[in-house]
């Protein structure tokens, strides 16, 4: 059975250590986010997915859900219990608005519940998880009407919320979409057409499910400036607020899928479904953005979240397996072979996944924080900053984060052999599980456009320019630490590879758009890395501060070196390719015809 361990003393070294949370107290929000308060969510939030929901990751994958001759979806055994555990607990309200019922803290300790939740069973994650972009949405554009009838059972759980975009014959392109809303007397619509790959779009957790479907309105303008979005509750929801008729929304199937078996992914049919607009007619793409880049963040801890239950399954075995000798002579000359842990190619992957880690909770923890000051930073100025920063970084989290979250399990899978090709090990669940996350919320590609075509050229190029002005201050700044020192050095010819990618464009895109869209997989990846490198940097200060200043867990703050270390001597390595991949430009990537691309 695969162990999950909630790492809680590194997520509270980046709270307390690296973001410095209580230092934000006078802001609204931070004022309960004391030290002593997030160290005890911590603890506490690890310890119940530890215990609670890691557990059922493995037989829930076994299982999946069940689609009945009635309609109905059950999810697999035990997520029922669990997820009552979850609501008595109130750990989906953390940082949901008090308004409603939440309890007001920043971003940062949601974040650090959902990716809890996310590594010890992300199918299990993805059902309350999808409620929260559909609760952005609503709380951002609905009425007050809309907000008073949904949110409060939303906040507290009682209720579940799905995204339903897309449709069999279109996925990006949403202008492309089916499903109709036909106006009635009313003042609602008649919700019709067909939805399909909706995580959690049916399930035996809550008593209703509040969707949130896209549809054109008649007459509309057929691309994506005619999508409106509406409310379409499973059980209509009456003035009083309890629970009146099933609409006329079902399940036509379960899809059957690669991984995240325990999620009911569900194609939707809305035949003549009574739905209320949210926001202005037409103008749905706008709330449907609030969703999307919710979840993204969201997808991006998913890549995150496999690759650190892989790590910790693929170092506990690597520990205890014994194959060979090493290379230096024998580690345990009393046994007939040493722990696979002592391999160079096998640290190899342990480095580079641990380092991907650590650094990957950092960055997003920060983007977090970053949501919280663009709402309530003491500034317009500081608030505008912070929005442009997680703006920009946004699609890099995601694409970038699950790249790696995809790799790093992959490692940890070949770390187990031929052990990791076993079901009932549970490493290929995990490479399955991370698979679909470089798939969802937009594609790994799109992500990379939405940051080269469109993010780059937002304001001017305010953001990019904001970002690099953060990385090249805090390389700037001078330091005695030769580990620090070896950060920032790298990480600013890192920046400076970066740079010129970003000046590439800019004097080559236009001409041909093909140039950007050739190499913005390339520069989202070097993005990635320098992002994750800005992190290292300020792990890295942290760390040898501390050890300067004697503290007690000195091994702790010297892997922490020895892991930015590892970033600067062999993440870094890749940015003057991926800077010269951006420079390659079109030629070969669009040159063959469709017919020469079919020659075998």
């Amino acid at each position: 059975m695969p162990v999950y361990n909630a790492p809680t003393r590194d997520t509270r070294f980046v709270v307390n250590e690296l973001l410095r949370l209580e230092s934000f107290g006078n802001l609204p929000g931070f004022e309960s986010a004391t030290q002593d308060m997030t160290d005890a969510i911590i603890e506490e939030a690890g310890r119940f997915v530890s215990e609670v929901i890691a557990p059922l990751n493995l037989p829930g994958d076994r299982e999946g859900c069940t689609r009945h001759p009635d309609g109905s979806v059950t999810t697999p055994a035990g997520f029922k219990d669990a997820y009552r555990q979850y609501v008595e607990g109130g750990w989906g309200t953390l940082s949901a608005p008090e308004e409603f019922g939440g309890q007001g803290l920043p971003h940062v300790m949601g974040f650090i519940m959902e990716k809890y939740l996310a590594t010890a069973n992300q199918a299990f994650a993805m059902y309350p998880g999808l409620a929260n972009g559909a609760i952005s949405a609503i709380r951002a554009k609905g009425s007050p009407e809309q907000q008073a009838k949904y949110l409060p059972r939303m906040v507290t759980g009682e209720w579940l919320g799905t995204m339903n975009l897309t449709e069999p014959h279109c996925g990006t392109d949403l202008g492309m979409i089916r499903t109709r809303a036909e106006p009635q007397v009313d003042g609602s619509y008649a919700i019709t057409g067909t939805k399909i790959f909706i995580s959690a779009g049916d399930h035996d957790l809550t008593e209703n499910i509040i969707h949130l479907v896209l549809a054109k309105t008649p007459g509309a303008p057929e691309s994506s400036k005619g999508i409106s979005l509406f409310i379409v509750p499973k059980f209509i929801v009456n003035d009083d607020g309890s629970l009146g008729e099933r609409n006329a929304v079902s399940v036509g199937a379960i899809e059957e899928k690669m991984g995240i078996h325990g999620n009911a992914t569900c194609v939707m049919n809305y035949d003549g479904a009574k739905g209320w607009m949210v926001g202005e007619e037409n103008k749905g793409l706008a709330a449907m953005f609030i969703m999307m880049n919710a979840a993204r963040l969201g997808v991006g801890m998913q890549g995150l979240a496999q690759a650190e239950v892989a790590y910790q399954n693929g170092l506990a075995y690597a520990l205890d397996r014994r194959q060979g000798r090493a290379l230096t002579g024998p580690a345990d000359p009393q046994a007939k072979a040493d722990p696979i842990i002592v391999h160079p190619d096998v640290r190899r992957m342990l480095m580079d996944g641990k380092t991907f880690v650590e650094g990957m909770r950092a960055l997003c923890l920060w983007g977090a924080l970053q949501v919280d000051l663009s709402h309530k930073a003491a500034t317009e100025e500081e608030r505008q900053e912070a929005d442009d920063l997680i703006s920009l970084l946004t699609p890099v989290i995601k694409g970038y984060g699950t790249d790696m979250g995809y790799k790093v399990a992959t490692d940890m899978q070949q770390v187990w052999g031929g052990h990791g090709y076993i079901a009932e090990n549970g490493m290929e669940q995990f490479v399955r599980d991370a698979r679909i996350a470089m798939i969802y919320e937009g594609t790994n590609g799109v992500q990379a456009m939405d940051l080269a075509g469109r993010k780059l050229a937002l304001n001017g190029g305010r953001a990019v320019q904001r970002f690099f002005a953060l990385v090249d201050g805090e390389c700037a700044e001078e330091t005695a630490d030769e580990t620090v020192k070896l950060v920032a050095e790298r990480l600013s010819k890192a920046t400076g590879e970066m740079k010129a990618a970003t000046m590439w464009f800019m004097q080559n895109a236009m001409a041909n758009p093909n140039n950007l869209g050739a190499g913005a997989y390339a520069y989202m990846t070097l993005t990635g890395i320098v992002s994750l490198g800005l992190m290292w940097l300020r792990m890295a200060k942290v760390a040898a501060a501390a050890i300067a200043d004697g503290a007690e867990d000195k091994a702790f703050y010297e892997a922490k070196l020895t892991c930015a270390r590892h970033w600067a001597t062999r993440y870094t390595t890749e940015a003057g390719a991926l800077r010269r991949q951006v420079e390659a430009g079109s030629d070969t990537i669009m040159a063959l015809t469709p017919e020469q691309l079919a020659i075998a």
